[in-house]
């Protein structure tokens, strides 16, 4: 099962330089629109699949430069035996070594066995493909795969279109399931409508281990093909070729004209049990044509939850969905950096795998907040809800996503990790217990920003303190919501020795004059962790509407400090 080790990119459409090592198993490519990601598979997909010509443009040349030739470099490594002989490809063999990510021109102790297959072309657009080696270069002597091994390493492609897949064409995923050969000349003299008859009697001897895969396959996948899948010729053919034997279904349908994403998992499907013979599958756009839960079912199908899979896969996604379902390790983020372009892999940061399950949007967002916990979240998507009411940009169009970092110890290893990835970041926290000093001043000397209430205030205090008469009032019913007047009467005994009670609170609320105590007290007592005692805002959907209802409608009253924060962080999350 051929393995690519590095992937090395130059002047190729959107690309001017890359150099990457993908993993054995699945890789998930994700970034922003236009950030290279497809550009990449179909650098693979030139470079090894089994094409004997490709119609290159000078669109295809980085900035139209047709100077610079587009040379695209893979290197295989888990080579097959006679990949690895001596009397075969002796004098191209390299060595890998997969701890320090580097390539030797000759094999050695230690290293593992590798080809180095080069994708090469000039201003004339035609293509050179060539196996590199500095020894045969010094000897004089160049070569390509023999045709029969290149055809063996060639990838599958899983695009918007790949129903030529479940056709016996040539290259189709059909063709390698088994060594079996369909041959239609025994209908050659009926007409269209006989010749399909009297094939299709046939048909079943000449390919049934194929059409028994198939079959299997569909049905695991809750595809209905019927009792059997069959091979027929199709109806409108001129002639009768090998490629116009195609799958149908029971009752003679064909299945190419199966939906995108049934056709797309069947594929899948097939692959796996390919994976013998073809390892490497390319798939772009994974979610195209597909419901979450079959996305969910193409990604098992792909190798995602196995241990060891038989495929190196390398996908494109937007989905929040497939990210969701894949580890850190396997996720990797494209960007442009400079002039270059690189794949920063996720997996690097492992303490990431709780927030890739529960905000694997933060992973396809342009810019992320790392908010202390679940209150931050909810008070700035309400704001965003009533801007947005009133007919003013969203943060979630200017592709800001907030992440609940679950504690103030959390948000600086989170928010540095993905300042590292790339993304514009920013935290937003209390004040009444910091994350180390050192950690915030190295993130805002790397660009990140540092939103946080007055000093040693948490969120529940400055709501009361700093808001005006009326969104008190608002705040106090609303605690009442879920708990009694006993209850919070306790509370703020408890916070203040008794010195306010529920009554004098609603004798101040009565009389339109809150006193700094009573409304420290309130803050105290609504931001709990006293004595066991329970918050009263602490669900994302709580604080969603005190953001919404309570706090901007009542901004432009408030205290300034308070005010200017509120504002500052709605500015940083539309872009501002």
């Amino acid at each position: 099962m051929a393995t690519i080790r590095i992937v090395e990119i130059d002047n190729f459409r959107g690309i001017k330089s890359l150099k990457w090592h993908p993993g054995p198993g699945l890789n998930c490519l994700i970034g922003i629109g236009d950030s290279g990601k497809s550009t990449i598979l179909d650098a693979i997909d030139l470079c090894l699949g089994a094409r004997r010509t490709f119609q290159f443009t000078d669109a295809d040349f980085h900035g139209l430069v047709t100077s610079e030739p587009i040379s695209v470099t893979l290197t295989i490594g888990n080579l097959a035996p006679e990949l690895k002989s001596i009397d075969g490809y002796g004098l191209y063999l390299r060595g890998f070594d997969e701890a320090k990510l580097e390539l030797e021109d000759e094999p050695g102790s230690g290293l593992e066995t590798v080809l180095s297959l080069n994708m090469r072309v000039e201003s004339d657009l035609e293509p050179v493909w060539s196996l590199l080696s500095d020894r045969a270069a010094a000897a004089g002597q160049t070569r390509n795969l023999s045709w029969s091994d290149r055809v063996a390493l060639s990838p599958v492609r899983i695009g918007a279109l790949s129903d030529h897949n479940l056709s016996w064409r040539r290259g189709s995923i059909l063709n390698r399931l088994s060594d079996e050969t369909a041959d239609a000349s025994t209908a050659l003299l009926a007409a269209a409508r006989e010749a399909r008859k009297s094939f299709g009697a046939d048909a079943d001897k000449m390919l049934g281990k194929a059409l028994g895969i198939v079959t299997a396959v569909a049905s695991d996948l809750g595809i209905d093909v019927g009792a059997k899948a069959k091979a027929e010729l199709e109806a409108h053919s001129a002639s009768v070729t090998a490629g116009t034997i195609s799958l149908h279904d029971e009752t003679g349908v064909p299945l190419r004209r199966l939906g995108i994403g049934s056709a797309r998992l069947i594929i899948s499907g097939l692959q796996q049990k390919n994976a013998s013979e073809s390892s490497i599958l390319l798939v772009d756009e994974l979610e195209h044509g597909l419901e979450p839960h079959r996305i969910i079912r193409f990604l098992d199908n792909l190798g995602a939850k196995q241990k060891d899979s038989p495929l190196q896969v390398f996908l494109t996604s937007h989905s929040s969905v497939a990210v969701r379902e894949l580890t850190v390790e396997q996720v990797s983020i494209v960007r442009k950096s400079g002039s270059a372009h690189e794949v920063l892999w996720v997996g690097q940061h492992s303490h990431l795998q709780g927030i890739l399950r529960v905000y694997p949007e933060a992973f396809l967002a342009r810019s992320v907040l790392i908010c202390e916990g679940a209150s931050e979240v909810g008070l700035l998507r309400g704001v965003d809800q009533h801007r947005s009411a009133a007919g003013k940009p969203s943060m979630h169009a200017h592709g800001t996503c907030l992440v609940d970092a679950g504690g103030y110890t959390k948000i600086m290893p989170r928010a540095r990790a993905f300042q590292q990835m790339g993304f514009k970041v920013a935290t937003f926290r209390d004040d009444d217990y910091r994350p180390e000093a050192a950690e915030e001043s190295a993130f805002e000397a790397a660009g990140g920003k540092i939103f946080k209430w007055r000093k040693d205030k948490k969120l529940e205090v400055e709501l009361f303190e700093c808001l005006p008469h009326p969104a008190i009032k608002m705040l106090v019913e609303k605690s009442l919501e879920d708990r009694s007047e006993q209850e919070i009467d306790s509370q703020v005994r408890s916070y203040s020795k008794n010195a306010v009670t529920f009554t004098r609170v609603q004798e101040e609320l009565g009389k339109g004059e809150l006193s700094q105590e009573t409304r420290t007290t309130l803050g105290c007592a609504a931001g709990g962790n006293k004595e066991g005692k329970k918050a009263w805002f602490k669900t994302v959907g709580e604080m969603e509407e005190i953001g919404r209802d309570v706090v901007w409608p009542n901004l432009e009253a408030s205290d300034k400090e308070f005010k200017d924060t509120v504002i500052a962080l709605r500015r940083w999350c539309i872009g501002g």
